[in-house]
């Protein structure tokens, strides 16, 4: 596997870093993802899909709480994934945030996987 660190960035609350795995683009976000750091997230997941990168796995095994503008920066990175002929595969999500995405209905629209391994090997 191809394991080079492509970046990282943060903002108070979140931080964010990115490697290339194969074929995927893997984004970890640390923190709270909410209005005031959104950015910190859409950034690197708009950059990857500008370089050609249209498998995005965001491994949220360390994302501690997600509000509905966390959601939507999830929601549109997934529709610019599809539309590249890629998608958006969602790891290790936390009960907290699993719960943002039961509620809202968002949980059908992603492809969820237990843990990053999973994700990377489907």
């Amino acid at each position: 596997m191809d394991r080079a660190t492509a970046g990282s960035a943060h903002r108070g609350r979140l931080q964010v870093e990115v490697r290339t795995v194969g074929d995927s683009e893997v984004v970890t976000p640390a923190g709270e993802l909410d209005h005031h750091t959104a950015d910190v997230l859409s950034t690197p997941l708009d950059a990857a899909l500008a370089q050609g990168r249209s498998r995005l796995v965001i491994d949220c095994s360390r994302l501690e709480f997600c509000d509905s503008t966390g959601l939507n920066v999830l929601l549109a990175a997934r529709l610019k994934a599809d539309a590249a002929g890629g998608g958006v595969h969602l790891a290790g999500l936390r009960p907290v945030v699993a719960r943002v995405l039961e509620i809202t209905g968002a949980e059908a629209v992603f492809t969820v996987h237990p843990s990053l391994d999973e994700a990377l090997s489907g």
